[in-house]
């Protein structure tokens, strides 16, 4: 008989040990093996490739679910309970992956279409409700592409964040909606505001679970310090320092439920929110007033409700819980008031009056992109709350026209306007010849995608890029590049309303289109804007 080369003897004693071990493997039990199987560093192809190997591992891997349970709740933000965590897995993949093809078409379809963010976020999440996934599901992919590395893809973390912020605005709505259809016993006014601080800051971890946490404690609190049935619960100022602002008194931050419990300050209308819930935890029925330039809450004395405005106690949220007649209430704003500003008002009431301080803060702005993405907030919310409300439709109306916001929603706004009011036939019509001539001069001088090059010589001054993620110098907003001029384009109307001549070079400079984080689209000078990184996503 032959005796075996050398090498064919390692080949065989290899072989040999490779089958022992995986003999070896195979006959672990089953709990051991799916704890190897769940070591970290194993992805899914990882585990996917496992499971072909042999009837074995892949009765392991695919069995009672715990491997794939914990590859589930590695990759997924949000978790929950399932009895069939590969198919959930799967699922939740296949939805991703549309997701994130979604948000990669943005820059593309905004480049090469008409400029108008509303449209292509509208279209956007049509396309991601069209899924038919749950909203864990999609709100989990925009998060992975969020909190990826953070010096890359920069962009697509620029339009998947703003698809978050639609796509969460949107649900808030419609929880709004729902909220709105309840019986008025069943409105919560504590729901109600957090709902309007969810929306204006759709991106802030803020719940209602959380915040009603909070206000349990802070009750749980005032039970051990008060000393019998007193409406004033003095707690709230005196051990926890609530205050009025008065120093900032316009700072919408005021308004948000979540901003006030973590700044212990705010305005009469919030604290008197808060009041009120802790007031009723603790058994004592406060009801809102909707008193002018001052919101206060009102007790009555008796054990049923009365007509009579002065058998109740009014209370001053503001004026650290301080209790107040009738004509103390006059002393706030130094004049009489009508026994109808004392009388109690509903929840949708009172979020009106509460989105109709943000609407004022977001109008007393310097016309900067906090106060026009505040006043767009506040304008939906009011809307959704009285959506007949003429004067505020057509500040809407004027808004979008003036930032190029979906012209053909303007025109939706303005025909509704005037079936609600023929006297504003006169401003409709201004704004619906305007809206027509811009949208006619879209459709007859279409954008043209010239080719462009930063390396030819009339295009030596472009130093940016598309896709670059930039902020404005003077106006402080971010924003991302989707296309360049190597000179100003614009009329010469349009330079001189914008002062352009007032720069460095004026017009004889790069202008860029960006389009900016309150989803407007501009026209900025080279000279005028700075990179935030070099790294972008084409």
């Amino acid at each position: 008989m032959a005796t075996p080369h050398t090498g064919d003897r390692l080949l065989m004693t290899s072989a040999l040990i490779s089958e022992r071990f995986a003999k070896q493997l195979t006959d672990l039990p089953a709990e051991i093996l799916e704890h190897v199987l769940c070591f970290p560093v194993l992805n899914p192809r990882d585990i996917c490739n496992v499971s072909c190997t042999c009837k074995r591992l892949r009765d392991v891997c695919h069995g009672r679910g715990k491997v794939w349970a914990h590859q589930y709740k590695l990759r997924f933000y949000r978790q929950n309970e399932s009895y069939d965590w590969l198919n959930e897995f799967r699922t939740r993949q296949m939805v991703g992956h549309q997701i994130r093809g979604t948000v990669e078409s943005i820059s593309k379809r905004f480049f090469t279409e008409v400029p108008c963010i509303g449209q292509v976020l509208g279209d956007s999440f049509a396309e991601i409700e069209s899924l038919g996934a749950p909203e864990h599901f999609c709100e989990d992919e925009l998060l992975g592409i969020l909190n990826s590395d953070k010096r890359k893809n920069l962009t697509l973390k620029y339009y998947a964040k703003k698809i978050l912020y639609f796509f969460r605005q949107q649900n808030i709505l419609r929880s709004l909606k729902v909220f709105l259809e309840r019986p008025p016993e069943q409105q919560s006014a504590l729901e109600g505001a957090v709902l309007v601080d969810q929306y204006c800051n759709p991106l802030s971890d803020v719940s209602l679970q959380s915040i009603s946490a909070q206000l349990e404690e802070i009750s749980d609190k005032a039970k051990k310090h008060l000393r019998g049935i007193n409406p004033a619960h003095p707690i709230l100022y005196e051990q926890l320092h609530f205050k009025g602002n008065e120093r900032d008194y316009y700072n919408p931050l005021n308004s948000y439920i979540h901003q006030v419990l973590l700044r212990r300050t705010g305005i009469p209308i919030s604290l008197s929110v808060l009041y009120m819930t802790l007031a009723r935890k603790l058994g004592v029925p406060l009801e809102p007033v909707n008193f002018p330039n001052h919101f206060l809450l009102r007790w009555c004395q008796n054990q049923r409700r009365s007509a009579d405005i002065y058998d109740y106690l009014y209370i001053d949220a503001f004026g650290n819980g301080k209790q107040l007649a009738v004509k103390e209430c006059e002393a706030l704003i130094r004049h009489q008031a009508s026994a109808d500003y004392y009388s109690a008002i509903s929840t949708g009431e009172l979020l009106l009056r509460m989105v109709g301080n943000l609407l004022n803060i977001g109008m007393r702005g310097e016309g900067n992109e906090k106060s026009y993405q505040l006043l767009r907030d506040s304008l939906d919310l009011y809307l959704s709350i009285n959506p007949d409300n003429v004067q505020y439709l057509l500040l809407q109306a004027r808004l979008y026209f003036h930032l190029g916001i979906w012209p053909e929603k303007v025109l939706d706004i303005l025909q509704h306007i005037q079936a609600l009011d023929q006297s504003q036939h006169g401003a409709v019509g201004y704004l619906v010849q305007h809206t027509l001539e811009h949208i006619q001069h879209k459709r007859l001088h279409p954008q043209e995608l010239e080719e462009k090059r930063q390396s030819a010589p009339e295009h030596q001054d472009v130093i940016f890029s598309i896709g670059l993620i930039m902020k404005h110098k003077r106006s402080g907003y971010n924003c991302v590049i989707y296309g360049w001029d190597p000179k100003c384009s614009m009329s010469q109307e349009w330079i001189d309303t914008m002062r352009v001549l007032q720069l460095s070079k004026g017009a004889d400079q790069p202008f860029y289109n960006v389009l900016v984080e309150d989803g407007t689209c501009r026209y900025a000078a080279q000279g005028e804007s700075i990179h935030l990184s070099i790294q972008h996503y084409y």
